[in-house]
């Protein structure tokens, strides 16, 4: 995977929040960084369709991603399209990492592990979550 090509496609997909959604190199290997930080719900909600189509695009078993939901504002219509994208999402993604999950419902969190039977470690620094994904 050449981290040019992907920061171009990855940035092409973001639509209007090209800066959010980018390929990132940590120890030699590629990072999709997901950055939902101080988001409100609707731009939640269309950052999550941009994941969807960008990640569906990639081979299974093969991506590792980084979520950073810090300030975050989640409702039901997020935390319901959130779980939908992530059992979509599920085939594609060998590892995530969650950061800034303080604010996130505890029973959004719990629900998302549940109905999409998925793990999501949280981390309360970037590098120990980017750490723990080259691992």
């Amino acid at each position: 995977m050449n981290l040019d090509d992907t920061s171009s496609s990855a940035a092409a997909s973001a639509g209007a929040f090209p800066d959010r959604l980018r390929f990132i190199k940590h120890k030699g290997q590629v990072i999709f960084d997901c950055d939902f930080s101080h988001c409100t719900a609707k731009e939640m909600l269309l950052l999550l369709e941009q994941v969807k189509a960008h990640v569906a695009r990639h081979a299974p078993g093969s991506l590792l991603i980084l979520a950073n939901f810090a300030d975050v504002e989640f409702d039901r219509t997020v935390a319901t399209r959130m779980k939908e994208v992530l059992v979509l999402d599920r085939p594609y993604v060998r590892k995530s990492a969650w950061l800034g999950t303080d604010t996130l419902p505890h029973v959004f969190y719990e629900n998302f592990k549940t109905f999409s039977q998925r793990d999501f470690p949280t981390f309360k620094t970037r590098e120990e979550a980017l750490d723990w994904l080259v691992a």
